[in-house]
């Protein structure tokens, strides 16, 4: 048997053996309804569906990076178009999007909005979050009970009608319009398509088995929301060079070293490099996923009111998902190969990265410049930064509890702080090299300040 065959075989079961974990122990989702972090009971409601999404996230399958941040942006423009209509100075998205069509005919004169909401977070939740087992969905029905058995108590049975029928239409609407993008529905169902070969150069990202072939490779022809990859800048990387004296190696080999030496040492770097790794599906939520829960994180800190927590999410899901596109359609063209594969050639064939003990996987599925992970957090950063100010006493806490990996909470006195330590994490971790990094928060950023100036105003 080929190695990368063994290799294939071991992450396999690896991953069986996390999902089974997670139906014996953690499809049991557990949102605590009786909390109140916030004053808002609108934005109570979302803090706990957003709750509910992050352990569905977790343990969904196949979907992470790409089809997850679009799921998010599709998720939360609902919500934000079930509520638009009680928000002042506030529009709907139909006049901006081609094809998003909500008639307002459809909404009854009187409705409970966190009916409505519950409702149709429900819907889009089911319908996005495609990839995850019959337990988990049905996790999504039963809290919507759940939290519907306590508004109904307060309204009447035409409102509790109404607002349902709201909330469903509302859903529906948003989802008739995603399927709009036929790029987008035909790739979610075939991520890596047996098409695609990726073109030979030197020092190409290429594949070794089937397993590991190229991971959305056409994603820059999906749907944006506010920029697209041919309205980003790009910055080509720096050219590649096997000379040890070259800046190409001299980036490898800091790779090289940093993983090896927070592995040795145990230091703040492995930490780092593990905290914000979200790699693991079964083990930890997804990257765009992490940023859904540093939001909600700050809105509960700030006690937000609901229509600026539903501005907040609209745009930070506009904003991953525009992330998504524009980085994907740079791996693509720039085809930057990874550093285990260079290192493992060129400085020491044993090399293994610091996230090879939780996934055994012969080479990421998608080329290396620039950084999913780095846009990522500079993309929802910027978001951040434009609704709270850069500096803020925050302490992030995805992943406080967790002893399978380096979760203790890391505390930032500012939002660029903490989007560099997660853009840069990815060096430790020995799975990308600085410029990845440099260039992936680069774009973020210039994604999120388009995504700033996106006007939902009635202006």
């Amino acid at each position: 048997m080929k190695t990368s065959n063994l290799k294939f075989l071991l992450t396999f079961l690896l991953v069986l053996l996390l999902f089974e974990s997670c139906n014996t122990d953690d499809d049991q989702i557990n949102v605590n309804t009786n909390e109140t972090v916030v004053t808002d009971e609108i934005t109570q409601l979302m803090v706990e569906w957003n709750d509910l999404w992050l352990e569905i996230d977790r343990y969904s399958f196949g979907m992470r990076p790409n089809a997850t941040s679009r799921a998010l942006a599709y998720i939360h423009l609902a919500a934000y178009e079930t509520a638009v209509d009680d928000m002042i100075d506030l529009t709907s998205n139909t006049s901006r999007f081609q094809n998003l069509i909500i008639d307002n005919t459809q909404r009854a004169n009187t409705i409970d909005l966190n009916i409505a909401l519950n409702t149709s977070y429900a819907v889009a939740m089911n319908h996005f979050m495609f990839n995850i087992s019959s337990e988990m969905a049905s996790e999504i029905d039963q809290f919507k009970v759940t939290k519907e058995n306590i508004f109904l108590q307060n309204v009447s049975n035409q409102v509790l009608q109404n607002s349902r029928e709201w909330g469903n239409y509302v859903a529906e609407q948003v989802i008739a319009f995603s399927q709009t993008d036929v790029q987008a529905e035909s790739q979610i169902l075939e991520p890596q398509p047996l098409s695609y070969e990726p073109p030979v150069g030197e020092g190409y990202w290429t594949y070794s088995a089937d397993p590991e072939r190229a991971l959305y490779p056409y994603w820059e022809s999906v749907r944006t929301f506010v920029i697209s990859s041919d309205m980003t800048s790009s910055i080509e990387p720096m050219d590649y060079s096997e000379d040890s004296a070259s800046d190409y190696f001299s980036q490898m080999n800091e790779v090289y070293t940093v993983n090896n030496t927070a592995k040795l040492e145990d230091n703040e770097d492995l930490w780092v490099a593990e905290y914000w790794s979200d790699d693991v599906e079964g083990l930890m939520m997804s990257p765009p996923g992490r940023q859904i829960s540093i939001a909600k994180q700050l809105i509960v800190q700030n006690d937000l009111n609901y229509e600026t927590s539903l501005v907040l999410l609209l745009k930070l899901g506009f904003a991953l998902n525009d992330a998504a596109v524009s980085t994907w359609a740079d791996k693509y063209n720039y085809m930057v190969m990874r550093p285990n594969v260079y290192i493992q050639e060129f400085i020491d064939p044993d090399y293994e990265t610091n996230l090879y003990r939780f996934i055994n996987w012969p080479n990421p599925s998608f080329p290396s410049y620039p950084s999913g992970h780095s846009c990522f957090a500079s993309a929802a950063g910027g978001v951040f930064i434009n609704t709270f100010g850069n500096n803020i006493d925050f302490t992030e806490r995805s992943h406080e509890g967790r002893t399978e990996f380096r979760g203790t909470p890391r505390q930032f006195y500012s939002i660029s702080e903490m989007v560099e330590d997660a853009a840069f994490s990815r060096v430790p971790l020995g799975v990308h090299m600085r410029i990845d990094c440099t260039e992936g928060m680069r774009l973020g950023y210039e994604i999120s300040a388009a995504v700033n100036d996106f006007d939902l105003s009635t202006n």
